[in-house]
Formats: structure tokens, C-alpha cells, sequence
């Protein structure tokens, strides 16, 4: 990992990823405390309409915005973006009513499905080699991961001194960081592919995506780590303040806990995945997590809910979290061309999120009617369920060349 950070462009948007994703993190504990005392003990579905504005949004704008990645200038428009982003989290300290929070979602969310595609795909760009691109996409996640674990140990410690809506500034500062880094940085021109008309352009990259035998496993994968993750970050707010009745900072060390699972697992994958391959890596770690929610269900039954143990599901929700997702960018980049390459991160970014809109409403609906127990045994048996239609959609021997069923092209 430390020669990919030897490369300058890259090392700069390393950072660039870091400083927003900390601000995002922060964000993710403000908008959680700001439902819970906006929403009048209505936080799950709150919190779940507001993740299904997101998801809606990246849904409906990551393929639009995939579908001219390749004609706009990368730095300019990642650049622009990233001060929206910065805007935005600026008025959120002031809103008041619900309408004005999810308004205000929907242009960060806006912002951020086109950048996040356009951001990913030029990494593989910047490290041609695959053993740099591996350890690029471990550090990655391991960023993710890191966010998950500092930014709520940070939002504990600014809670202590600050109300939870200076936590938004944060967020601002974190995104006007990005976009200084990302603005000393000399990106490589896209390739730019045939003209074609807007229809095709736009939904281009899905047909690629659902062409591509290991991409259709590797989406229903991607519901198994949306059924996972959505019981926790929608519903890990109502199970610590409500149901244990634990204070503001015991939410944030909760958060961590799953990104502690997220991160010990990113360290370990480039070696892992060198000797065993992305498939077995990836369906092992959807079964851990769909059956650390059906232990936490039995646990909380026969013996009853504790903070222990809802820590130690946590870290190993976050350990398969991590084990599913680090190898996405392998698999996107052993079926695409470089001119393809921006459509397809916009496709993969457009269907995992799908994925998340049916979860994330599902899960504050599951425990807003049925309560703890139902609803880690409903999501844990779909995580179970996705994970073996990705094991039967997965060919295995898995080779890394793929003759994709459509009639225009071949991936590499």
C-alpha cells in the first residue's frame, strides 16, 4: 500500500477522499440526532426517508451523469461539485421543519451521485498496474472504514463541547477540502467514446453492467450488503437511544464499532485476495453478514438485547461490509474498456444504490411496526438470500476475460 502513496495524483486524491469522507461521517451522526429531535419519536422513518431521498437521487443522476463523464473536464467538474456539496451542508444547521431537510438532501445527494462515479473511475486511470490498483481500492475502503470509525469518535468528542449542528461546518470543511486537493491534481483525460444518441449513452452503461456475467452477481451481492448496512444505519440511532436508552456519545462508539470490523478487514484483503480470488472473498463476507443479524435476533430473544452484544454484531456486519465491497473496483475494471470504464462506475453506483432505496425504507418500516427481533431476522435471511443468488449467478472458474451478452462489444 505505501508505493501506491509514492504516487503524488493519487496520494492527493487519497486525501482529497479522506477530508470529505470525514466530513460525511460527521454529517451521518448530525442528520441521525437531528431526526431524532425534529421527528417526535418518529426518528427510523425519518432517518429512512431521508436515505431513500438519496438513494432516488443517486438512482436518477448517476447514470445521466455517467452518460457525458467522458465529455466534461474531470478536475473542473469534480471541483464544482465538491463546493456545492460544501454549500449545502452550510444550511443545514438552520433548517427547521422536515421539508427543508429533505429539499436540501436532494441537492447534496444530486451532487454527490455525480462525483462519486466520476471520482472512482479515475482512479484505475491514474494506476494502470492491478497489484496498485488492488492496494488503491484496500486503501480506499480503508478510508471508508476509517470514517466510520473516527469521524463518530470525533462527533463524540465535538458533542461534548458543541451542539450536534456544528457538526454540519464540519462537514462543509471537509468537502471544501476535497476540492482544494482535487484542484492540484492533473487528472488523465477520458477516453472518449463513439458518439451515440442520448438514450444509448445514458442507459449504456446498465446494459454493459447487466451483460456482464460476474456484474449481475456482484448486484445481488450488492442487496445483501444494502440489507445489511440499512439495519444499521438507519436503525442503530433507535436501538441505542430507545431501546437501551444509552446517551448521544454511546451512538457514535456504536457507529465505530462497525467500522472497526470494516477496517481490519481492509487491511488484511490485497494479501487475501492475491491467493484466493474476489469470489469466494466476497460471498464469505455477505454470509457474515446475514448471519450476524440472525444471531444478534436469536441473542436478543433468548437472553435479551445488551450493548456487548450489539457491538460484537456490529464489528462483524462491518467485517463482510468490507469484504463485499473492496473488491467492486476489480471486478468493474476486468469488464470494461477505458472508454467504457466512467459509464459502468455510474452503473454500479446507480443499482447498488437501487438496492439501498428498497432497503433503507424497509428497514425503519420493519422496526418502526415489528420491533428489534423482526426486523434483524428479516434483513439477515435477505442478506442469506441475495448471497446465494450471487453464488449461483457467479461462474466459477471466473475468468478475467468475460464475451458479455450484448452485440457491441467484448470486456476485458
Amino acid at each position: 500500500m505505501r508505493k501506491v502513496l509514492l504516487h503524488r495524483p493519487f496520494r492527493h486524491m487519497f486525501m482529497a477522499q479522506i477530508i470529505a469522507l470525514l466530513g460525511t461521517g460527521l454529517a451521518t451522526v448530525a442528520l441521525g440526532l437531528l431526526a431524532y429531535d425534529i421527528a417526535d419519536g418518529n426518528a427510523a422513518l425519518v432517518l429512512g426517508a431521508i436515505f431513500t431521498i438519496k438513494m432516488i437521487a443517486y438512482v436518477t443522476v448517476a447514470p445521466i451523469a455517467g452518460a457525458f463523464a467522458d465529455r466534461l473536464p474531470r478536475r473542473g467538474t469534480l471541483v464544482t461539485l465538491d463546493i456545492i456539496r460544501a454549500l449545502v451542508a452550510l444550511a443545514l444547521p438552520f433548517v427547521t421543519q422536515l421539508w427543508q431537510i429533505y429539499s436540501l438532501i436532494v441537492v447534496l445527494q444530486a451532487a454527490s451521485a455525480a462525483f462519486t462515479p466520476m471520482f472512482q473511475a479515475t482512479i484505475p486511470d491514474l494506476l494502470p498496474d492491478e497489484d496498485d490498483y488492488t492496494n488503491a481500492l484496500s486503501l480506499s475502503r480503508l478510508a471508508y472504514d476509517l470514517e466510520s470509525l473516527i469521524s463518530p469518535l470525533l462527533a463524540a468528542a465535538l458533542l461534548g463541547v458543541v451542539s450536534f449542528h456544528a457538526l454540519f461546518v464540519g462537514t462543509a470543511f471537509g468537502f471544501a477540502g476535497s476540492a482544494l486537493l482535487v484542484g492540484t491534481v492533473l487528472l488523465p483525460a477520458v477516453v472518449p467514446g463513439p458518439s451515440r444518441p442520448i438514450y444509448e449513452r445514458t442507459t449504456r452503461g446498465i446494459r454493459l453492467y447487466l451483460g456482464t456475467p460476474r456484474l449481475r452477481a456482484l448486484l445481488a451481492l450488492s442487496f445483501a450488503v444494502s440489507a445489511a448496512g440499512a439495519m444499521v444505519l438507519v436503525n442503530t440511532v433507535v436501538i441505542v437511544r430507545g431501546g437501551l436508552g444509552l446517551p448521544q456519545s454511546s451512538l457514535a462508539i456504536t457507529m465505530a464499532a462497525f467500522g472497526l470490523g470494516s477496517v481490519v478487514v481492509a487491511l488484511v484483503l490485497p494479501r487475501i485476495l492475491g491467493r484466493v480470488g474476489d469470489r469466494p472473498v466476497i460471498l464469505t463476507g455477505a454470509a457474515i453478514m446475514g448471519l450476524s443479524l440472525i444471531t444478534l435476533a436469536l441473542w436478543t430473544g433468548v437472553i435479551g438485547l445488551g450493548w456487548g452484544a450489539l457491538l460484537v454484531c456490529w464489528v462483524a456486519v462491518g467485517a463482510g461490509y468490507s469484504a463485499v465491497l473492496t473488491p467492486t473496483g476489480r471486478l468493474l475494471r476486468k469488464s470494461s474498456n477505458a472508454s467504457d470504464r466512467p459509464a459502468l462506475f455510474a452503473a454500479q453506483f446507480a443499482l447498488s444504490h437501487a438496492c439501498w432505496l428498497v432497503c433503507y425504507p424497509l428497514a425503519g418500516a420493519l422496526m418502526t411496526k415489528f420491533g428489534l427481533i423482526t426486523s434483524l431476522l428479516c434483513l439477515g435471511v435477505l442478506t442469506l438470500v441475495a448471497m446465494m443468488v450471487g453464488w449461483r449467478l457467479w461462474p466459477n472458474p471466473d475468468v478475467d476475460i468475460v464475451t458479455q451478452d450484448r452485440p457491441d462489444q467484448s470486456a476485458a
